[in-house]
């Protein structure tokens, strides 16, 4: 059944295998983030076959869906929890992702009565206006929670590119190592994880510029697409055909480029800017923006063009091809991370392992 991701188990491993070996260098343990693909154990493996120890999830349903599946922790929980959920992660989770004192105060609580002790990573926001303490005050609200029983302090943390799209440098990572060292100092205790980023972070590594004391990386883009989103690249020393989006053609009409008539909005309140090419050749794919960001999608015949899409259609311009597409051929697309995202959430996707 069309459509479908082609997914490549063995380019994962290989991908994550260069990125273990790429940490180890610098003495920078990876947590292989598999939230993308909503905690699937088949890319659980390949990454656990790399080398990796920690799991990352966003989500506690797919630490769940991984341990139904029988994989097993380690498990970092990377968005910070809801209290809500917070019965759950001191069952399930051995990592903690925290930004504020209030749910840390309900952590040490629940895990006071469950007999448990939680490790917590606490985030410091650098500059790029996601989660965390803002870098300024960090030093005096992490240290309120150094005092606590039943929680554990093991590291701190910054996430950089996911929102504001701040890049990682030398200077910002540097402000996270002194806050560090400043807590340790004060508090008269080691902090043992210094967690300096994600799949944005791997370029300093390349470059060789990571700054000594960042000993932990969270990556999950790199591994599982082999690109930088934040960057807008691809990572030249990773596999990026690891994932291949299949679609059928549907339909296949020459029609004017241009809409003919009064035009508002689409489907999804959006005004879309059409460029006068005159007539073309286009295909209609069975798949939509319920199933995939059509922005994100790349055609490995780089000839064709995406143009639009609404929820179960999406337009592509085959005028330059040299292949004679029908109704019934299937086109064949890279993608995005926020492709993917949306292609692995969508029930109408099959997911193919090979």
């Amino acid at each position: 059944m069309y459509p479908r991701l082609i997914i490549s188990k063995s380019k994962i491993e290989e991908n994550a295998k260069k990125v273990v070996k790429k940490g180890e260098k610098f003495g920078i343990e990876i947590a292989g983030v598999t939230k993308v693909c909503l905690g699937d154990p088949n890319i659980a493996e390949c990454m656990r076959r790399a080398g990796i120890e920690i799991l990352g999830e966003s989500r506690i349903q797919n630490i769940k869906r991984l341990l139904r599946e029988g994989i097993k922790g380690p498990f970092m929980l990377l968005r910070i929890p809801m209290i809500s959920e917070l019965e759950d992660v001191v069952e399930l989770v051995d990592y903690v992702l925290v930004s504020e004192n209030h749910v840390v105060d309900n952590l040490n609580e629940i895990a006071r009565l469950k007999g448990r002790t939680v490790n917590i990573i606490y985030m410091v926001d650098l500059g790029d206006l996601r989660e965390g303490v803002w870098y300024e005050n960090a030093v005096d609200e992490i240290l309120k929670v150094t005092c606590m029983k039943n929680v554990r302090l093991i590291g701190i943390g910054t996430n950089l590119g996911c929102y504001g799209g701040v890049l990682p440098t030398v200077d910002n990572l540097q402000k996270l190592i002194e806050i560090k060292e400043t807590v340790e100092r004060r508090a008269k205790d080691l902090i043992e994880i210094v967690s300096g980023g994600s799949t944005v972070t791997l370029k300093l590594l390349e470059d060789e510029t990571i700054p000594e004391g960042i000993n932990q990386l969270r990556v999950g883009e790199a591994i599982i697409l082999g690109t930088d989103a934040t960057r807008g690249r691809k990572i030249p020393w990773l596999n990026d055909e690891t994932i291949i989006l299949e679609a059928e053609v549907i339909e296949v009409k020459t029609k004017p480029s241009v809409p003919v008539g009064e035009t508002g909005f689409d489907a999804f309140g959006r005004k879309k800017h059409f460029e006068d090419k005159g007539w073309r050749k286009r295909a209609i794919l069975a798949i939509g923006e319920q199933d995939i960001d059509s922005m994100g999608l790349h055609p490995i015949d780089e000839s064709l063009e995406v143009l639009h899409a609404s929820s179960d259609h999406t337009i592509v311009d085959v005028t330059e091809s040299n292949d004679d597409y029908k109704p019934g051929d299937v086109i064949r697309f890279k993608l995005s991370y926020g492709a993917l995202l949306r292609a692995m959430t969508s029930p109408y996707v099959e997911k193919i392992y090979v």
